[in-house]
């Protein structure tokens, strides 16, 4: 069921449900609102939130016993609302949370839970969460400010009294979770409110005053049963530690006296703010150690290993934090960490190592020279257990242990180099991470994909939107791939880089098992050794950029070998590499490149799975993105490798598999910001004399060099206009290769053709009104011409009546003498040796690229027709302004084209109508009598007889082929009308098949193109039309001024409403 988004519409579903309920509170109408609720879209209830919870606050405020099932209906109802809303009044925010608490709170004993069940208790807290979480930020605030402690103090304590006293693990988690935001500690995915340090300091100034009944309270909780599980005593810990942190910070007493006063009188709620001073946090101190032992006491020995981790965090972050005032708890946290150390769980253990080791360094102790033995054999046991760990553990579990690995990478800083240098170590490292990024390469849709999009498009997206997601086997969340990346960046930050490089392109070469993740760490090392997304902590051990320079080379070497870059990627190309393997075998003395490029199909024979075949596009794309990664770390020094690696690259941009094609784009972006370079269009600018040379050499021997046409389009597809000269000749070596290999490769050169003809529109755009535009355009430029002129109007009215009575032949050629001539062409400067003006270079290439297009518009092959008729249609556009041109190749094409309108597959019938259109934009008298005669009974038979389809059809009917077809037609075939001029018989067939498209059942995008057919038919005949719609429906009433004339009666009047009524009235009104 789609959801209302239209306020109003929502106003009007929700109304009928609301007024009930303020007159009669029943759970009944509550249930009804809820389940209204669930139809509007979250935008629409926005808008309507305070309508909608007027009626659920009046039933929680109104006095008198109310049933509990009513109470827990309304919280129900509200958290609804809460939750897909945001909160943007202080008002609002106050009163909610008082009612709610009021929910919880007890009528007899304020400040202790209400003898409720265990679902109320539940609904309260969740909508509680839903308030916090959809408050504004600022608003939100307001809520900690001093005149608000009271009613803070009582949701506090609610809350404390249902963590601690309440049997229900449920609701006690959920009361503790619930706590947690209330004192903006939210761990939760959603974003929370970022507060400035100021910001902090008042935060936790209001929350001192609760800081007693917090500590004792969630002590307690930490200290009570084991069997109420060790998520409670976590959660219980961490707020505990983290309220401390906040009100114990040695920020919070760096400007005590800066703290603004309360700008209103607070009254009796004065008495509750605690002045934070030395003073008092000494005092504070003491009496938190007397809790701080029995916390320690008990969780240091806890069952479960997570609480003793927890406690190694509790420790770790006051210390970090609240050093300077904790006074005698200093020595308590210090001794739990050090007697976690040699916990039975490792996590525990290398979590107390990694504090321990933070607490040395901003304690600036120097005493920690054999700290690198520890974390070197520590890093080795690390890395021996990495991959089962990552294949056994949970995501938390995963990420946690890389961030160990990471920081003993860290820790060891310049010393990783030392520590790599141990053969041990660096294999078991690097065959830890190889098993650790393995890839996941099952999935079918990596095949599938096919680049068929715009360059436009493709441009047009952030390149993050297009880089497909990387599956791998050991995990799924992107978090734990950042962390990889960082550990192998820190590889190549803090090692030595011949050292890792040498060994990676080992293990690449070593196994096509290990090739994919060796090159993925190879990328990343390299990118760390240049510094990239690395601290600024120790910029002098960057590696020399010569270094960097003589790495990137011999990577880029392997990488675009031809065992290692040539590789298949779908069973066509499979099959077409093994052809192309034994039928070169007798060119191979021709010259020694042969032989290298042949070796790009030695594994074709090979591939034959889906997985293989995706593993190949995986390794292709990996390795594309390497390129990109090592042009960002050399910066303008790569310049000098795009001679070697540009070409391969452009290979990759027009490959026919999506995924690879998006990475080339992307390898491609990376080098024209490194190289600085404006845009791709720059790039390929200013690099195409040896791109052209490299492209003409090898269409020579396209036996051998396939991918030169995939360049060539890229080419066309991503440069200007000053690309054309350099280019003429290949596109001659282009047609005339066509010319010869209709039957072998005519797909592919018409593939090229398409980019040609797409990049010569773009160059040379339509001018003035040759392009087609839409019926408002039109309607506006008709508007701004209709001034009445008399001469001209009696002229039309005499041609007209001598046409209707047959003899207006002459009258009409004498007519046509009389019109003024048309504007003399512009003079040519070029002559051919016949003496007729020389057409220019993107009229002439039109022109022979029409010419193939007629010979191959009957070719068996549907994909093949499909893209003729797609290069068709631009080189008509193409040719637009050159009539004397155009009309004869118009001629010779319409037979063939004829055959595709009437006769052939819907796909090729729904391009063949497209080309039609074009070309009635430009060749009307030459297409008036043959649309009329062969082509426009069909379209309106079609039209008539697929309206019953459409208008009975659910929305699946839209992705259909013939909906698709229905729409081209009904888009076009307006504008053909009035370019064509088409007669009034013509007229009113396309009439009769349009009409049934006015029905408000048809599909919405069917009625808007129906109209648009209408407002063209407006344009040609208004005075019919309005008269043909006036007798299907007639909204007015006509009364003559005077009694002596006779009334007006149309059919339509006085007709009820139906189907097309709408519809028909918005065209009256456009005739009028």
């Amino acid at each position: 069921m789609a959801l209302i988004d239209d306020p109003k519409v929502a106003f009007a579903a929700l109304r009928p449900v609301c007024v009930p309920l303020m007159r009669e509170q029943t759970v009944g109408n509550v249930e009804r609102l809820c389940g209204q609720l669930r139809g509007v879209s979250d935008a629409a209830l926005q808008q309507l939130q305070e309508y909608v919870l007027f009626p659920l606050r009046f039933i929680l405020k109104s006095p008198g016993s109310k049933k509990e099932s009513l109470i827990h209906a309304v919280v129900e109802c509200v958290g609804y609302v809460l939750a897909n809303t945001c909160v943007q009044s202080w008002d609002l925010l106050r009163a909610i949370f008082s009612e709610l608490c009021l929910c919880l709170c007890s009528p007899t004993n304020p400040g202790k839970p209400a003898p409720v069940s265990e679902e109320l208790k539940m609904a309260v807290l969740k909508s509680l969460d839903a308030l916090l979480h959809a408050a504004y930020g600022d608003i939100l605030l307001q809520l900690y400010q001093p005149a608000m402690l009271p009613g803070m103090g009582l949701a506090i304590s609610l809350l404390l009294e249902l963590g601690d006293r309440e049997k229900a693990r449920n609701v006690q988690a959920a009361a503790l979770k619930c706590l947690q935001v209330l004192l903006l500690q939210c761990d939760c995915p959603e974003g929370h409110v970022s507060m400035t340090q100021d910001e902090k300091r008042i935060l936790g100034s209001t929350f001192a005053s609760f800081l007693p009944g917090i500590t004792v309270s969630l002590s307690r909780v930490v200290t009570g049963d084991v069997k109420q599980g060790h998520a409670v005593t976590v959660s219980a810990m961490r707020i505990w530690y983290k309220t401390v942190g906040l009100v114990m910070a040695d920020d919070q007493f760096s400007r005590t006296n800066d703290i603004e006063k309360p700008a209103v009188e607070l009254g009796r709620a004065a008495e509750l703010v605690v002045q934070v001073n030395e003073e008092w946090a000494k005092d504070t101190s003491a009496k938190l150690a007397i809790l701080l032992k029995k916390i320690i006491a008990c969780t240091s020995a806890h069952q479960h290993w997570k609480v003793r981790l927890e406690l190694a965090e509790f420790a770790n972050h006051l210390l970090s934090s609240c050093r300077s005032y904790l006074g005698d708890c200093i020595g308590l946290l210090l001794e739990a960490l050090v007697g976690l150390v040699n916990d039975d769980n490792t996590t525990v253990q290398e979590r107390c190592n990694e504090a321990l080791h933070g607490i040395a360094q901003r304690n600036l102790t120097e005493q920690n020279q054999m700290l690198t033995d520890v974390l070197s054999e520590n890093l080795h046991s690390l890395a021996t257990v990495l991959p089962r760990l990552m294949r056994t553990s949970d995501d938390r579990h995963k990420i946690f242990t890389l961030n160990v690995f990471l920081g003993y990478l860290k820790m060891l800083g310049p010393r990783v180099g030392v520590v790599l240098n141990s053969a041990a170590h660096l294999q078991r490292v690097s065959k830890a991470l190889m098993q650790v990024l393995e890839l996941d390469v099952t999935d079918v849709h990596i095949v599938e994909g096919r680049s068929s999009q715009d360059v436009e498009e493709l441009e047009s997206r952030p390149y993050e939107t297009q880089a497909q997601r990387k599956y791998f086997q050991c995990f799924t969340d992107v978090k734990i791939f950042t962390l990889l990346r960082q550990i192998c960046r820190s590889l190549g930050y803090y090692g030595d880089l011949y050292l890792l490089v040498d060994h990676f392109i080992d293990l690449y070469r070593e196994s096509s098992i290990y090739r994919k993740q060796a090159a993925l760490v190879l990328n990343e090392v390299i990118a760390g050794a240049a510094g990239i997304d690395m601290e600024e902590t120790q910029k002098q051990n960057l590696t020399n950029q010569e270094d960097v320079k003589a790495a990137v080379t011999s990577i880029i070497e392997e990488y675009i070998s031809p065992s290692n870059w040539y590789l298949a990627t779908n069973k066509e190309e499979s099959q077409e590499g093994e052809n192309n393997l034994f039928g070169q075998s007798h060119m191979l003395s021709i010259t020694n490149e042969a032989q290298g490029d042949c070796l790009q199909f030695s594994s074709v024979n090979k591939v034959s799975t889906v997985r293989q075949m995706n593993s190949n596009i995986w390794q292709i794309c990996i390795q594309l993105e390497g390129i990109g990664c090592f042009a960002v770390a050399m910066g303008m020094e790569f310049r000098l490798l795009l001679l070697t690696t540009l070409y391969p690259v452009l290979e990759k941009a027009g490959d026919a598999t999506l995924l690879i094609s998006q990475s080339a784009l992307g390898a491609m972006r990376d080098i024209c910001s490194a190289c600085r370079y404006e845009s791709l269009k720059d790039l390929i600018s200013e690099n195409s004399d040896y791109l052209v040379n490299d492209i003409s050499l090898n269409l020579q021997r396209l036996s051998q060099h396939p991918h030169a046409t995939c360049v060539l389009s890229v080419i066309f597809s991503h440069s200007d206009i000053s690309l054309l000269p350099l280019v003429e000749d290949i596109i001659q070596d282009v047609l005339m290769a066509l010319d010869h290999s209709y039957n072998e490769r005519a797909l592919m050169f018409c593939t090229v053709l398409l980019s040609l003809m797409k990049a010569i529109a773009r160059w040379f755009p339509a001018k003035g009104g040759g392009e087609h535009t839409g019926p408002a355009s039109e309607k506006e430029a008709a508007d701004r011409e209709d001034v009445f002129d008399a001469r001209q109007f009696l002229l039309d009215y005499r041609r007209q009546k001598e046409l209707a009575e047959g003899n207006g032949g002459e009258e009409e050629e004498d007519m046509e003498d009389t019109e003024p001539a048309p504007p003399a062409p512009e003079p040519e400067v070029d002559l051919e040796p016949d003496g007729k003006a020389a057409l220019p270079p993107h009229i002439a290439i039109a022109k022979e690229v029409m010419e193939r297009c007629i010979h191959l518009l009957s070719d068996p092959s549907l994909q093949l027709r499909l893209k003729v008729l797609d290069v068709l249609e631009l080189s008509v556009g193409v040719l637009r302004s050159r009539e004397r041109e155009l009309l004869p190749m118009a001629h010779r094409v319409w037979p063939p084209l004829l055959r595709r309108l009437t006769g052939d597959d819907p796909l090729a019938v729904l391009r063949a109508f497209r080309v039609l259109c074009t070309l009635g934009e430009s060749c009307g008298d030459f297409l008036r009598s043959r649309v009329s005669r062969e082509v426009l009974p069909q379209v309106t038979g079609s039209l008539v007889k697929q309206a019953t389809v459409s208008a009975k059809a659910g929305p699946i009917y839209t992705h259909t082929l013939a909906y698709k077809l229905q729409l081209a037609v009904l888009e076009g075939l307006g504008a053909l009308c009035l370019r064509l001029d088409l007669g009034d018989a013509d007229l009113a067939a396309v009439y009769e098949a349009c009409l049934p498209y006015l029905s408000c059942r048809q599909p919405p995008k069917l009625q808007e193109a129906c109209l648009s057919v209408f407002q063209h038919l407006i344009q040609i005949d208004p005075d019919a039309l309005w008269f043909a719609l006036n007798e299907l429906h007639c909204p007015h009433v006509y009364e003559p001024e005077y009694p002596e004339l006779h009334a007006v009666r149309l059919t339509g009047m006085g007709r009820p409403r139906n189907e097309f009524t709408d519809n028909i009235v918005k065209l009256l009104a456009q005739t009028q």
